[in-house]
């Protein structure tokens, strides 16, 4: 009689560990967090009841909500514009092959495996009233004086909070965008440098066209990334001076943990995933991205 041997050559056995995975941390959370959008934890039975579309129905009327997701649009579209403009242009810098320049295309990866909440405690440090470095250079130069704190006032608190940001992930930009200048073929500059086309007309007729997927993904995979942000501002001004600073994400977490309100902190996490999977396939779709 013949046993039957488990064919180790079929895909789909070696597509289950990560099938499962996907499954357990995805699939079953994002359910449950569906389900539980329709529902809300009432403190004094210590239940779960339906409320139905309540919950979406508040998020609509939410003022505090819109001003949320306002404030997030404008982190998002500053910090991204900046970490695009100053990747691109120190990955430029730093495109050579000289003495030196494999030294300091490692130093870019210091700031990534520094924990964001630490990012945060530094810049807090750094842009503290009394002994911060940047708030004593800024005085000197005449920018800012001590009756107004850089994170303790409405007006510059955003940009307080956008500096660590920029500080840490542009370097994640120059990376990307270096990996994309390395592999550009060398026949359209040789052709340009025999025509006399000056630097700024070959980035602009050639490197930029060249570099267009590349630019594209790293701002689709910051773009995600900043618009769920979450650390720095928890760390740094915990959503002040009052609702300078409160993200969508800070405002999702202080009503689902702080005011204990499971159904409506569930609705704002689902409607910030909906905003990103619209506007990420929107850029996918205009920028032609092929994964």
């Amino acid at each position: 009689m013949r046993v039957g041997v488990l064919s180790w050559d079929r895909p789909w056995i070696w597509l289950l560990p990560l099938t499962a995975m996907l499954v357990a941390f995805t699939i079953v959370p994002l359910l449950y967090n569906i389900w539980l959008s329709f529902h809300e934890y009432h403190t004094f039975s210590r239940e779960l009841r339906w409320v139905g579309g309540a919950n979406w129905a508040q998020l609509v009327a939410d003022a505090r909500m819109w001003e949320a997701l306002g404030i997030t649009l404008f982190y998002f579209a500053v910090t991204l514009t900046v970490q695009v403009i100053l990747g691109m242009a120190i990955a430029l810098l730093l495109d050579d092959d000289e003495i030196g320049f494999g030294f300091l295309r490692t130093l870019l990866t210091l700031t990534l495996v520094v924990p964001p909440a630490i990012a945060g405690m530094m810049f807090l440090l750094i842009e503290d009233p009394e002994f911060g470095v940047l708030t004593y250079v800024l005085e000197q130069l005449g920018l800012l004086d001590k009756t107004t704190p850089i994170l303790a006032t409405a007006s510059t608190a955003i940009w307080g909070v956008m500096l660590v940001d920029i500080w840490q992930w542009t370097p994640f930009m120059v990376l990307i965008f270096l990996a994309g200048l390395r592999s550009l073929p060398p026949e359209p500059y040789e052709a340009a440098m025999l025509d006399g086309a000056s630097a700024f007309t070959v980035f602009r007729r050639i490197t930029l066209p060249l570099m267009q997927k590349v630019i594209a993904v790293a701002v689709l995979i910051r773009g995600i990334d900043i618009f769920r942000m979450f650390d720095y501002v928890f760390v740094m001004t915990s959503g002040g001076p009052g609702t300078s600073t409160y993200t969508l994400s800070l405002y999702s977490w202080q009503q689902t943990f702080s005011f204990i309100k499971w159904g409506y902190g569930a609705t704002l996490s689902l409607f910030t995933l909906l905003i990103i999977l619209i506007v990420a396939n929107l850029f996918i779709w205009v920028a032609k991205v092929r994964w």
